[in-house]
């Protein structure tokens, strides 16, 4: 069975679930929050009470930037991720950003609006805040650093066809759009429950009781009953934060392409009571609900909105579990991650005891109890490994004497192979300095010849080049230069208001047709004109 302890992390407060998962069965054994002022402290606590200390963590990534790009279908993996990072040194360029700061993933989906072209969503984070996050968890297993927006679809079952938006109302807001059961788009707001908790907390002085008010907070619709003077306190902090976060939704649904049928609510936010009520009112035609895990089945211990509560959490877990989207992980894999825990050998001084195999007749774990049959394989296991290692390692330090010796006698041979020439060298020295001045000439009639063949071969490179390209020029592409500056390397400079214009150039003369060994510069942008340098040799 196979568990992960999911993180989401925000100022000061930690949202985390412990999921395990069997086959296709899901369950969530633990989970809660916690109110922190050290974050590594209270970590530590969270894996202590959870008993979490060799499992897999997944945490959040924060402070993300996203960027959409628009790429032909056509282009091959390898061109594509070089016109992705192209596009990304683009926008950096024009932020003023350094993208070496960076560490970036991509993801990939059709674009409904047209067929010819992919839809990249792109996501950069800042290498130092990824540190930070690595070195606070350098003790634990962490294995997965992934943004809440994507990891948040772990929750919900897609049909196709549907279309719909996950509004995850945390610190901040982010509104996940899925298309056709893709993920289309990320907004990111700044209005979230950070907002508002920040202003009842400097009236009650105490996050924790903040967070409790929330939770006994109803909005009221405006169908709704008189309020009393102590209901509308809070609600003053509360409204006016979810009345901006409503808004962008609506302008979300609005300038959508494709109908939105649902929302999901999930997040902070929906401690408050009526939240769906309230969105509902405003989102009219549009069905609004509290996001509930598809998998979990409410018990008389234990309530649905508590497990909604921690959704992000449980969303982050399932991601290290290997469910989602893949290759959005920022925690790159080391070669230790990738070594089953069962392999692992772990020894702690002042333990090591006597075996009780010798003593009492079965074999005991490190709490005394008796090791069931699946342990007991597996210790036998590890111990055959252990063995074949042994074995492996002698073999090889015999392998490696003998090669050493036969190693010594080839250098021996080596040796003696060299002096005989040295004499044979001896002997062509004489013979080639009868031969120097009939090979000068040779030499000269050659650099001749190759002159004249060079000079007839790129005589008509330039004019033939054009003629052979002018069939695949887009309309929207310009040459303003081109040269052939040595041999049969050909330089052409072009310019475009379109850059997709000029990747698509660039990839059709990189066929081997008419150019090869086929670069480019990055792009230089004027007055809304793009121009690019491309270099190749004829084939």
């Amino acid at each position: 069975m196979a568990n992960c302890l999911g993180l989401y992390v925000e100022s000061n407060i930690i949202k985390y679930a412990k999921v395990s998962k069997d086959h296709e069965r899901i369950k969530v054994d633990s989970f809660g929050i916690k109110f922190y002022d050290n974050l590594e402290k209270a970590i530590n606590q969270i894996i202590e009470e959870t008993y979490s200390y060799k499992i897999p963590i997944s945490i959040n990534l924060s402070e993300e930037i996203y960027n959409y790009f628009d790429m032909f279908s056509l282009l091959s993996n390898k061109d594509l991720t070089r016109a992705i990072k192209t596009e990304f040194e683009m926008y950096c360029s024009d932020q003023g950003y350094n993208p070496n700061v960076f560490e970036t993933r991509y993801v990939v989906s059709k674009n409904p609006e047209d067929k010819e072209k992919l839809k990249v969503i792109h996501i950069a984070a800042n290498k130092i805040e990824l540190t930070k996050k690595m070195q606070v968890l350098e003790k634990n297993k962490l294995s997965n650093i992934v943004p809440v927006s994507m990891s948040i679809t772990n929750l919900i079952e897609t049909k196709p066809k549907e279309n719909c938006l996950i509004v995850n109302i945390e610190d901040n807001t982010t509104v996940t759009t899925i298309i056709d059961e893709n993920v289309f788009n990320v907004n990111v707001f700044e209005d979230g429950s950070q907002e508002f908790l920040r202003k009842i907390n400097l009236k009650e002085n105490s996050l924790a009781k903040s967070y409790e008010i929330c939770k006994n907070t109803t909005i009221y619709t405006s169908e709704g009953k008189d309020l009393q003077e102590s209901e509308i306190g809070y609600l003053e902090d509360i409204m006016p934060t979810l009345y901006n976060i409503v808004g962008n939704v609506k302008k979300i649904i609005n300038e959508s392409v494709d109908k939105i049928s649902k929302v999901y609510l999930t997040g902070t936010a929906t401690l408050i009571n009526n939240l769906d009520l309230y969105f509902q009112e405003y989102l009219s035609g549009v069905d609004c609900e509290i996001l509930k895990p598809y998998f979990i089945n409410p018990t008389k211990d234990i309530s649905i909105q508590d497990y909604v509560e921690v959704n992000s959490a449980i969303s982050l877990a399932l991601s290290g579990l290997g469910q989602g989207i893949q290759g959005i992980n920022f925690k790159k894999q080391t070669f230790s991650d990738k070594i089953p825990d069962w392999l692992k050998i772990e020894i702690t001084p002042g333990k090591i005891k006597q075996s009780k195999l010798a003593t009492s007749g079965w074999f005991t774990n490190d709490l005394g109890e008796k090791l069931d049959k699946t342990e007991i394989n597996l210790l036998r296991v590890a111990v055959g490994l252990l063995i074949l290692f042994v074995i492996y390692s002698g073999f090889s330090v015999l392998l490696k004497n003998q090669m050493e010796k036969k190693e010594q006698q080839a250098q021996d041979s080596i040796k003696d192979t060299n002096a005989q020439i040295q004499l044979a060298d001896n002997d062509k020295t004489k013979i080639d300095s009868r031969t120097n001045d009939y090979t000068e000439m040779i030499q000269n009639l050659q650099d001749l010849n190759d002159r004249i063949t060079d000079a007839s071969k790129t005589r008509d490179a330039i004019p033939n080049l054009l003629d052979s390209i002018m069939f695949i020029i887009p309309e929207n592409v310009q040459i303003t230069s081109i040269e052939n500056t040595t041999g049969t390397h050909i330089v052409i400079e072009a310019q475009s208001n379109k850059y997709e214009q000029l990747g698509m150039f660039k990839a059709k003369l990189d066929t081997g047709m008419y150019l090869t060994n086929v670069i480019s510069t990055s792009g230089q942008q004027e007055n809304n004109v793009i121009k690019v340098k491309i270099e190749g040799d004829l084939p």
